[in-house]
């Protein structure tokens, strides 16, 4: 059974989010929980389950996200982030689609957590 996670039906327009980058393999959005003034959610369009999914064809999509993060940044104001991806439960990852938080707005702190 495949069951759909949050972020697919957020892709879908199926549940609201606050986009701020969009494109054919990509989607940015404000995290509902926020963990520091600026929390943006990027997710691949593409269903990946976590980085241990990641097949040698992910390559260029993922080379793609990195190129999207500054830019995002940029159009959020911020020259200074962290760039979170959690992989596995016992590291924080909640929902099992990759994606990667970029938060911003505040001073963080060595080691995270």
């Amino acid at each position: 059974m495949n069951i759909d996670t949050i972020f697919e039906k957020i892709i879908r327009r199926e549940i609201p989010a606050k986009i701020v980058y969009e494109d054919d393999f990509c989607l940015a959005f404000h995290d509902i929980q926020p963990q520091a003034p600026i929390h943006i959610l990027l997710i691949p369009k593409k269903k990946i389950q976590d980085l241990f999914s990641l097949q040698k064809e992910d390559q260029a999509l993922i080379g793609h996200l990195m190129e999207c993060i500054p830019e995002i940044a940029k159009k959020l104001g911020i020259r200074e982030f962290r760039l979170i991806s959690n992989c596995g439960s016992s590291a924080g990852q909640s929902i099992f689609y990759l994606h990667f938080h970029l938060l911003g707005g505040r001073e963080f702190s060595w080691p995270p957590g």
